[in-house]
């Protein structure tokens, strides 16, 4: 009995290594993380600026890297005031096409990392609590292989 015992310990602690880590996150931070992700991606699928604007810190900076022909990277460097007019500019996304998959993958006190699964792209989020809100602060993006082949 004490064998298993230990086996269930050891296969207890190995889970938790494998799981990511939501220390000190409180049920309303977990629902504020996926509110902030979600008026982010809905809010640029729905072209509602302000929805969007309340999603990011005003110190936003969101960034792609791409290669160009010769294999020589490029970064896209967007600014929060650029996205939300940009989230004003563009054609609306018809619901059919939308995907908004949100996966919180770390938190801890007051910082997280959040996973967007969106149509043409993958985000990841960098949220931070702030004056009590949490606010997108970072953003890295990739598009899709056939976004990208789509573009060139």
């Amino acid at each position: 009995m004490k064998g298993m015992l230990k086996v269930i310990a050891v296969f207890g602690l190995l889970l938790s290594e494998l799981t990511p880590a939501m220390e000190g996150q409180t049920a309303a931070d977990t629902a504020g993380i996926r509110t902030t992700a979600l008026d982010y991606i809905d809010g640029w699928y729905s072209n509602n600026p302000a929805r969007m604007e309340r999603a990011l810190h005003p110190h936003l900076a969101k960034r792609l890297v791409w290669a160009d022909s010769t294999g020589r990277s490029h970064l896209v460097d967007m600014s929060a005031l650029e996205l939300i007019q940009g989230t004003k500019a563009h054609p609306p996304t018809p619901a059919s096409e939308r995907r908004d998959d949100v996966t919180i993958l770390s938190s801890f006190g007051n910082v997280a990392m959040v996973r967007i699964e969106a149509s043409d792209w993958v985000d990841f989020l960098q949220e931070v609590k702030w004056n009590g809100s949490w606010k997108i602060i970072n953003v890295v993006w990739e598009n899709r292989p056939e976004r990208m082949a789509a573009k060139r």
